[in-house]
């Protein structure tokens, strides 16, 4: 973890000292990034707005990094005290820099409203001034509506104070705000009933102090126009500290000022952070440590390799400068290789006073690294079964109500969408039968996504049929729809995943005769339900003809049961054909019955969506990839399958079609060279030896990792393991393009050496490793074992962030399934690859 302190100081400074600030030292300047700070202190002003793609995502308007960290945000005009996530915000017309300056003006509006209006920013010395600013009247609806927010993180300022106009309150630990009766609420599929609540402010006045007793936190807030201080918790566990004032009716010009000052610690200097495998290394692989330091850290770069003895004596085995590979974002790097070391034994890695945790050096060091993620992570996500661990239950039997029919012409919640016609017998609203079986909960909620599904299931198939691993730790027992994680049954757990996954797909078949986009939930409310799965729905059908809570056998007049959405697209149906014609060839020592049911199936869509013009619906992430590289992934799977000319025919024509997009679709035509002709194979050599040489020029920005982090929405870890799978399949089929490194590259970014901190970023891998994830758990602060996180997210301009603090943010800290059996196919891939290092 980062921590902050006085680097090279020869004690860290007590807070008195903290307090006499010499004139001028804390004066904020522009920089060429387009924001304005000083030392330990930065403002940005819309260098970051949300998208919209998943709604408020935090990353947007006014925001503030106090030594190192990012705590507040989303500072922009809002129709609400505490809005949520799907509260409407404004639209960002245009933004302009005076690069002289510092000022920043940027303009917006709420459309629906007619509504314009200007945030203006500019340095005042050490203060920060933000303005609202009107050229027409606040239009008359959003009177006592409209107010500039500024949200604070919560965790920034747990254990802490405030002070409002000089009275003193303590930071709630919890939220424990007074409500009020009124306002909106979510709808909740009729299980709630009575009207919303508001909360009231903690405190109001004209200046806020945030923090006073600490220096790396301490925030004054003042305005002439009021301030109002309110806890966003009590009405979602996600919602933040928020300061608040509204803007005031029938005025034009300049209608809300503030200035803030966040105290920059003087001579504060970010700790460096060494970045370094929290597993460990293999004695033969390369091992290069990476070190992060403050652009004002001028302490010295000796890096130290410390040998740890069992009675806890060490002993440096390899020391020098590190080498500087220079800036990325904001801070400088330099490498420190210390891959002659091959002992095995436990190590660590020093800088001044700096010290990692422990890690070990071991020939078997990825033996167990995949264990949490097939052990854990895996069955925790197991749909439509109880999953238990010990004395710890992760979810009843859940959806056992599972599923109606979607409206039509409908734009629905997390990128779902029903066109004009269900494209099935069922009308909006009508129960579909037959899917109350397996599958895996999407992510960090609750929804089943079809592109999921299959990409899963391939992926599992891969890794069983590339490396066996018939580890045996679970009891899945489909008959009792019940898993017991640390209890083996006799049966290989990758083999029963396999079976849970293609239960689903072959019930979307069997229901409606094609792949469905996914399962999800009704409505916002229970979109957001978290804890276990089982008691989100009451688990009885829908019977529109009982009344709201009345029960009669297996239905129930609730309509809290799981949309269907089922607009036909031939991207999801040639998916599942994939997974389908995969999972066929292993699921036979398992349940021939299914497998030989999934080669069938997958047998059966290929024919049928070649007999037609694709449907080509598409909407968001939910209705498959590109068309092409569907179909091309299913030809490849049913070749390996069969081995038959018609789908050898199709892969060629395909390859073909793909052009100058080969990269999409490399892995599966590297796997299915040994079932085509040589020329196939001269092709893709070419198309592999092009993804090699342009690799490092596909990233963002250079950087000292050597892996592509992406700088979008959502962190990059998961195109980091398909980059490392990539080189390793390269590898296998072209060993003259590629040694395969990039597996133990992308498994050691993953492992901590990677921008921002030292972190695993796959829980419970790695001495230390995420423990505050957005899993089903995410408001215990908690994680689950195997899990991988999306990892580090770019806050532009240039800012590197993976918050341990504050588990909900999804970009950097949510699970998503795929993850997990991509991680466990890289650390085999790398035992494959050190197998044959060793000769064996």
């Amino acid at each position: 973890m980062v921590k902050t302190r006085l680097w090279g100081a020869c004690a860290l400074l007590s807070a008195t000292a903290f307090t006499a600030v010499p004139a001028g030292a804390q004066t904020l300047t522009a920089n060429k990034a387009g924001y304005v700070g000083t030392r330990g202190v930065d403002y940005f002003t819309f260098t970051n707005w949300y998208d919209g793609l998943f709604a408020d995502a935090k990353i947007s308007g006014v925001e503030i990094v106090q030594q190192g960290n990012r705590v507040a945000t989303n500072g922009d005009v809002r129709l609400s005290a505490t809005p949520g996530q799907w509260d409407p915000i404004g639209r960002m017309v245009e933004r302009k820099v005076d690069p002289r300056t510092g000022a920043v003006d940027v303009l917006l509006e709420y459309p629906e409203h007619k509504f314009r209006y200007r945030i203006h920013s500019e340095p005042r010395g050490r203060q920060f001034a933000v303005s609202v600013i009107l050229d027409q009247p606040l239009p008359a609806t959003l009177a006592g509506k409209a107010g500039f927010n500024l949200e604070f993180k919560p965790s920034a300022f747990f254990h802490k104070s405030f002070v409002m106009d000089g009275e003193a309150q303590g930071i709630p630990l919890h939220p424990a705000s007074t409500m009020v009766a009124g306002g909106e609420r979510l709808p909740s599929s009729g299980r709630d009933v009575g009207a919303g609540a508001e909360p009231l402010p903690l405190a109001s006045g004209n200046s806020l102090v945030l923090a006073p007793e600490d220096p790396a936190r301490r925030i004054t807030i003042k305005s002439a126009n009021g301030v109002h201080l309110y806890d966003g918790r009590n009405q979602a566990d996600n919602g933040w500290f928020v300061v608040r004032s509204l803007l005031p009716e029938g005025r034009t010009g300049k209608v809300v000022e503030w200035t803030v000052e966040a105290n920059s610690v003087p001579g504060w200097v970010r700790e460096p952070v060494i970045g370094h495998s929290q597993l460990g290394y293999a004695p033969e692989q390369k091992k290069v440590a990476v070190v992060e330091r403050d652009p004002n850290d001028t302490s010295g770069s000796t890096v130290r390799l410390v040998r740890i003895g069992a009675d806890g004596s060490t002993r440096v085995v390899s020391s020098g400068a590190a080498k500087p590979w220079g800036k990325y974002l904001r801070y400088n790097y330099s490498t420190f290789d210390f891959s002659n070391v091959k002992q095995p034994g436990l190590y660590r890695l020093e800088l001044g006073p700096v010290k990692t945790a422990s890690f070990r050096i071991a020939p078997d060091i990825y033996a167990d690294a995949w264990h949490p993620s097939s052990d854990v992570y895996l069955p925790v996500q197991m749909d439509h079964v109880a999953v238990n661990e010990a004395y710890r239950v992760w979810h009843g039997d859940a959806h056992r109500d599972d599923a109606r029919q979607a409206p039509v012409n409908h734009e629905h919640i997390d990128l779902y969408r029903q066109g004009p016609t269900t494209d099935t017998k069922f009308k909006p609203g009508e129960h579909i039968p037959g899917l109350t079986v397996g599958g895996w909960l999407d992510a960090g909620d609750f929804d089943q996504r079809t592109q999921t599904q299959y990409a899963v299931i391939r992926q599992l198939v891969d890794t069983y049929e590339r490396f066996r691993p018939e580890r045996d730790t679970t009891l899945i027992d489909q008959q009792l729809r019940k898993v017991e994680i640390h209890v083996p049954d006799g049966k290989p757990d990758y083999l029963q995943q396999i079976e849970h996954g293609v239960l689903q797909l072959v019930a979307q078949q069997d229901a409606v005769g094609f792949a469905i986009h996914g399962i999800v939930e009704p409505d916002v409310a229970q979109y957001t339900h978290l804890g276990d799965a089982a008691s989100k729905t009451d688990g009885k059908i829908y019977d529109p003809s009982l009344k709201v809570g009345e029960e009669r056998g297996n239905r129930s007049g609730t309509p809290d049961d799981r949309w269907v959405f089922t607009s036909r697209s031939s991207a999801l149906n040639y998916g599942s054909a994939a997974a389908l014609a995969a999972a066929g060839r292993v699921l036979a020592p398992l349940n021939p019955a299914l497998a030989g049911r999934s080669l069938q199936l997958a047998r059966k869509i290929w024919a049928e969506e070649q007999s037609h013009p694709p449907f080509t619906f598409s909407h968001g992430n939910t209705t498959g990839g590109p068309l092409v590289a569907e179909q091309f992934g299913a030809a490849v799977e049913l070749l390996i399958a069969t081995k038959e000319p018609q789908y050898a025919a199709a892969v060629q024509r395909l390859w073909t079609e793909v052009g100058a997009r080969t990269g999409f679709v490399l892995d599966d035509a590297i796997r299915a060279l040994p079932f085509m002709p040589p020329t196939f194979g001269s092709a893709v050599r070419t198309s592999a030896a092009a993804w090699k040489a342009n690799y490092a020029k596909s990233f963002p920005r250079p950087n000292p990792f050597g892996v592509p982090i992406g700088e979008g929405g959502w962190a990059g870890n998961g195109q980091i393991m398909q980059a490392g799978m990539m080189d390793y399949m390269i590898h296998k089929a072209f060993p003259d393009l590629s040694d395969g490194s990039l597996a133990f590259t992308a498994l050691d970014y993953l492992h901590g050496t990677h921008p921002g901190s030292d972190l695993s970023f796959v829980s419970a891998v790695g001495t230390r490793s995420k423990e505050v994830a957005y899993g089903s758990n995410r408001a215990d602060f908690s994680y689950i074992a195997g899990g991988v996180v999306p990892g580090a997210l770019i806050i532009k301009p240039d800012l590197a962030e993976n918050s341990e603090d504050w588990p909900f943010f999804w970009g950097q800290n949510e699970y998503v399934v795929p993850m997990s059996p991509n991680y466990v196919h890289l650390v085999h891939s790398a035992m494959d690859l050190l197998k044959e290092k060793r000769g064996q």
